[in-house]
C-alpha cells in the first residue's frame, strides 16, 4: 500500500479504551469528600489538570498498592485488540494520549497483553500522590498532557488524522483532526460545535465504519 494513504489513530484512554474512567474510579475510591467540586472547577476549565490532580491527591487515603489493587478491576473495551490488530495489518500508526496516568495505563495495558506507544501524565508516590505534567503546553497549560501538540508532532505524513474519545481534555484535539470518533461527552460537544463527528459505542463500531 502507499505511504499517502497511511491513517494514524489518537485514542483517548479512560472511558474510551477503558470500560470505565480509570481517574474517576480512583478518585471515587480513595478521595474525601471535596474532590466534586474541584473536579466541576477542572470541567469548567477554572482550574488545570494539574491543579486539579495537586488539590485532589491531597484528599487520598491510599497508596500504590491500593492503586494497583483497584486496577485489576478496570476491563477494556472487547473489540479494542482486534481494532489495533486491523491497524497494525494496515500499517496504520496508533498512538494512546491520555490525560490521565502513567502509572495506570502501563498496568492495564501490560494486564491485557497490549503494547502501543502512550503519552500521559506521570503519577509519582514520594509521602503521597503527586502528578508531574511531561507533555504541558505552557502557552495554554490547561491540560496536563496537550493532546493537540502531540498530535502536530507525531501526525508525520499521515494521509487521515483520526481522533478517537470522550471526555473533556478531548475537545480541543477532536478539532485538529481529519476524522472524530466519539461518545459520551465529546460527542455531544462536537455536535454542538459543528465538528464533523461519528457516535460510536465500541471499537467494533469504528471498525465497521472504517471497512477494516
Amino acid at each position: 500500500m502507499g505511504k499517502t494513504m497511511k491513517k494514524v489513530f489518537f485514542v483517548d484512554f479512560d472511558g474510551t479504551i477503558t470500560k470505565i474512567d480509570t481517574c474517576f474510579l480512583m478518585v471515587n475510591t480513595f478521595a474525601g469528600d471535596g474532590w466534586k467540586e474541584i473536579n466541576d472547577l477542572w470541567e469548567r476549565k477554572e482550574i488545570s489538570t494539574e491543579e486539579c490532580a495537586s488539590r485532589t491527591f491531597q484528599l487520598f487515603q491510599a497508596g500504590p498498592e491500593d492503586v494497583k489493587k483497584l486496577l485489576e478491576t478496570i476491563e477494556i473495551d472487547e473489540y479494542f485488540k482486534v481494532f489495533l490488530g486491523l491497524c497494525r495489518e494496515r500499517g496504520d500508526d496508533l498512538y494512546i494520549l491520555s490525560d490521565g496516568y502513567d502509572f495506570i495505563i502501563d498496568k492495564v495495558l501490560k494486564r491485557f497483553g497490549i503494547d502501543v506507544p502512550y503519552y500521559a501524565n506521570k503519577m509519582i508516590y514520594q509521602d503521597g500522590f503527586q502528578i508531574a505534567c511531561p507533555y504541558l503546553n505552557p502557552e495554554c497549560g490547561q491540560c496536563g498532557a496537550c493532546k493537540s501538540s502531540l498530535m502536530k508532532k507525531l501526525g508525520g505524513q499521515a494521509s487521515q488524522v483520526i481522533y478517537i474519545g470522550d471526555g473533556h481534555s478531548d475537545t480541543c484535539p477532536a478539532g485538529k483532526a481529519d476524522i472524530v470518533y466519539a461518545t459520551g461527552y465529546l460527542y455531544r460537544y462536537c455536535l454542538e460545535k459543528g465538528i464533523p463527528v461519528v457516535c460510536f459505542e465500541t471499537f467494533r463500531d469504528i471498525i465497521e465504519h472504517l471497512k477494516y
